[in-house]
């Protein structure tokens, strides 16, 4: 790996996060495979020799869970979807070299081959642990078997990560207060043996690593608390059926693994090996060969979101580093994307499928754009059809579109294609091109798909400002020389947008090359050729992009409407017809003295805002009357932070403080159930009034 300026003289290998293979796709997560995507040809076309590859992620209590559900194996369930996503993201342009999955033998192999390598170097040893268990059902609950409380920061939690609370990975024993998510009853904790990685052995190496990483800064940032306190070892092994077996040891039969499988973040990861070394199968080593970025020094780039950084910086490339494989250059972390400004919610059907936006016969480049540019790649982007046709219609049509086909329908009516004027391109044309390619080049190396789709776009819109500025138009007949030098200029800019817009709307620039007369595909191109001379001929243009109606949006938002309220509708009927699933009732009781301890204030919330870096945490300032407190709540995806100023909350006043995240929390908003409803007054209590 170095750390030089892209393109490099070493072959670079772009990974995506792997999708569980339990569900549909929505465009939530779309935008890590899309923005993977953008920036692997982004990458080629600045010249650097790129291998782009994902697969699916078969094991793990999710896919277990969902299987038995259906009623069939877990591999048969995880299969299925696996072909679904394979056969889905091409439709979006998304155009993997390789997309394997972890239950193939190439990953069972090389899975085998790196935790046996961790073993022979020292890296793993067993241990005695206590693990949630499940009487009635007599089995251990590995994790999202099991639910309960985070220790670290009281939210509800699922057995291996706190995802509602602070984000933080939890290990086997950990969750506080659990309880089976199979029978709904309490759990109860039993000693068996496990295999721990000896992460803590790291913490020097992975400190250095993330001074050398590049990338997102989230992915840069939030990996420090986790590595700068006593850095924990981790539990690879898991007592249940489905996953790669725990491999025996070479030298000796291992009997106290024969039962336990891998852990799915040990196998997931090393998909990104498997995946590579596939491609190279298939190709050829002379064509690419996977141990340059993975045993030397090629360039490993790994796009995900931001709920995973934790074991891609941190649990990853201590794996890496002890099986002696190479590290990665760069983490690229997606923040998620909202919906209307409320968070996606699959249970409800509040979310835009993949599937449906295809079927309402949309061109995949709009959303591909709209993905990939709206906002900082770290940042949360929020998805409405309003702002999706507002977008389009002002930047795609009006922008890039508009250009292209006055120029070149212009081109090919006056000219017959490209004009020769004599003097070739003009000189503040092509320092524009220049000045373009240079942006686009200094995207790729800042990691911002954002910037590299802006540059084209604002090339675009310096192309129509220079054709309105000429007016060729007119020129034609007052000075044909000039008009002809005019229009050259303009097919070369349009050449030019060609090329630089491609990784972000691939199937136009396609078309857009073979309007200017471009020979092979836009595709095998680099940055070189948005300054060769453009075809002397070539047909008339079509236009690039349509318009959405108003009407549209509207149509798209009814539907969306109607679909959620069935949904609500079916839980309702699903609610009378069975009993409810609610938490037990707690069997110990407090005195009337205990609660009369509980400060419990009316409060109004000030001001909501979300915190970088956290999923679901947001920092609300809350007046309570006698003053105003700062308290971090996890509503950030079930609720618009912008419409809560002015909302009448209830608030535990005398709760200890409290960090997350590096946010201080004085105090506890009370909400109710799995949507967080805020608990409000009926009447008009004041701020500061206490609850009795």
């Amino acid at each position: 790996m170095s750390h030089e300026e892209f393109p490099t003289e070493r072959p670079a290998v772009v990974t995506c996060g792997l999708p569980y293979a339990n569900g549909d796709l929505h465009i939530g997560h779309l935008r890590t495979y899309v923005g993977g995507d953008v920036y692997a040809r982004a990458l080629r076309t600045l010249g650097q020799e790129t291998a782009f590859v994902s697969g699916s992620d078969m094991h793990g209590t999710p896919v277990a869970v969902n299987a038995e559900q259906e009623g069939v194996s877990p591999e048969e369930f995880a299969l299925e979807w696996h072909e679904t996503y394979a056969a889905t993201f091409p439709k979006f342009g998304v155009d993997f070299d390789n997309y394997g999955h972890t239950h193939d033998a190439t990953n069972v192999e090389t899975t085998t081959e790196i935790v046996r390598a961790l073993e022979e170097n020292g890296h793993v040893y067993e241990k005695e642990i206590m693990v949630a268990y499940d009487p009635t059902e007599e089995q251990s609950l590995p994790d999202r078997y099991v639910e309960g409380t985070c220790p670290y920061c009281g939210e509800r939690a699922r057995g291996d990560e706190c995802d509602e609370g602070c984000g933080r990975h939890l290990e086997p024993g950990e969750i506080e207060d659990p309880v089976s998510t199979i029978t709904g009853n309490p759990a109860e904790y039993r000693e068996q043996t496990h295999k721990f990685f000896r992460v803590s052995a790291f913490q020097d190496y992975l400190s250095g690593f993330l001074d050398r990483l590049e990338g997102t800064a989230n992915a840069k940032n939030q990996p420090r608390e986790w590595i700068e306190g006593e850095l924990r070892d981790w539990c690879i092994t898991r007592d249940m059926d489905w996953g790669i077996d725990y491999p025996e040891s070479e030298a000796s039969e291992d009997e106290g693994a024969d039962d336990l499988v891998l852990y799915v973040w040990v196998d997931a990861p090393i998909e990104y090996i498997s995946s590579t070394k596939q491609y190279t199968e298939r190709v050829g080593a002379d064509e690419y060969d996977w141990e340059a970025p993975w045993r030397g020094d090629g360039e490993i780039v790994h796009v995900i979101g931001r709920d995973i950084i934790q074991h891609h910086t941190v649990f990853w490339p201590a794996m890496l580093r002890g099986a002696g494989y190479a590290e990665p250059r760069a983490v690229m972390a997606s923040g998620f994307i909202t919906l209307n400004g409320k968070g996606f919610s699959t249970s409800r059907n509040r979310a835009v499928w993949a599937d449906e936006y295809l079927d309402e016969g949309f061109d995949p480049d709009l959303l591909r754009y709209y993905l990939a540019t709206n906002g900082g790649f770290q940042q949360d982007v929020d998805f409405s059809w309003e702002r999706f046709r507002e977008r389009v219609n002002n930047e795609l049509v009006g922008t890039v579109g508009n250009f292209a086909y006055r120029a070149l329908l212009f081109a090919h009516r006056e000219f017959g294609g490209t004009p020769d004027p004599g003097d070739g391109l003009s000189e503040e044309v092509r320092e524009r091109i220049e000045t373009a390619i240079d942006e686009f080049a200094a995207a790729v190396n800042d990691y911002s798909v954002r910037k590299a789709g802006d540059a084209a776009v604002a090339l675009a819109g310096f192309g129509n400002e220079y054709i309105q500025r000429n007016e060729p138009w007119k020129l034609v007949d007052e000075d044909p020389d000039r008009a002809a030098q005019v229009i050259r200029d303009c097919v070369q800019v349009a050449k030019a947008v060609a090329v630089l817009f491609a990784p972000v709307a691939p199937g136009t620039c396609e078309r857009l090359w073979s309007q200017v007369g471009g020979e092979g595909s836009v595709h095998d191109v680099t940055v070189d050729a948005a300054l060769e001379p453009a075809a002397a001929d070539f047909a008339e243009p079509d236009e690039l992009y349509e318009k959405i109606p108003e009407e549209r949006v509207e149509e798209l938002n009814a539907k969306l409407e109607e679909r959620v309220a069935a949904a609500d509708e079916s839980d309702e009927a699903d609610e009378d017809e069975t009993e409810v699933d609610l938490d037990p009732l707690e069997s110990d009781r407090i005195s009337f003295e205990d609660f009369q301890d509980l400060d419990i204030r009316v409060g109004e919330i000030v001001d909501a805002e979300g915190i970088e870096g956290a999923d679901k945490l947001a920092r609300l300032v809350v007046d309570i009357g006698i003053e105003e407190r700062q308290i971090v709540a996890g509503i950030k995806q079930l609720h618009d932070l912008d419409s809560l100023p002015g909302t009448r909350v209830i608030v535990l006043a005398n709760l200890e403080r409290a960090e997350l995240f590096g946010v201080e929390s004085n105090g506890m908003v009370l909400a109710a159930g799995e949507e967080a409803d805020l608990l409000t007054t009926v009447g008009d209590a004041r701020p500061g009034e206490r609850v009795r």
